[in-house]
């Protein structure tokens, strides 16, 4: 799907100006932001319920790994794109595979992880969940 016109987002990010800045990047592509969190509890509560077509987590949220969140998300199939300082090293085995944002990240670079975060089939993100 390379349109993202309508495309709704949930964005896990911790510091305010990154968030900000992400969420008008998402704006700017036509996506919706359908919530921003900046906390690991707030995000856990909300990714059991929220109704979306992606989420863009922060790896490190605080000092605390976002992977609890993910592992959620997966199981409801819900893409994800993850954004980290740290690289693909940072990433726990499970969520290697999956599409990674090296801060700092253009708006091009952004739309292209989108593009690939959202090919993932649901096989794939099911086969994430599989020991």
């Amino acid at each position: 799907m390379s349109d993202l016109n309508g495309l709704r987002v949930l964005v896990v990010e911790d510091e305010g100006t990154v968030a900000m800045l992400i969420e008008e990047m998402l704006e700017d592509l036509g996506c919706f932001v359908v919530q921003s969190v900046a906390r690991l509890a707030k995000a856990r509560d909300v990714a059991r319920t929220i109704d979306v077509d992606l989420a863009m987590l922060d790896v490190n949220l605080a000092g605390e790994l976002v992977f609890p969140v993910a592992e959620i998300l997966r199981d409801r199939q819900i893409p994800i794109l993850f954004s980290t300082g740290y690289g693909v090293s940072g990433l726990q085995g499970e969520f290697a595979s999956l599409p990674v944002l090296h801060k700092p990240f253009s708006q091009s670079a952004l739309q292209a992880k989108l593009a690939v975060a959202l090919e993932m089939t649901t096989h794939d993100l099911a086969r994430q969940s599989s020991p």
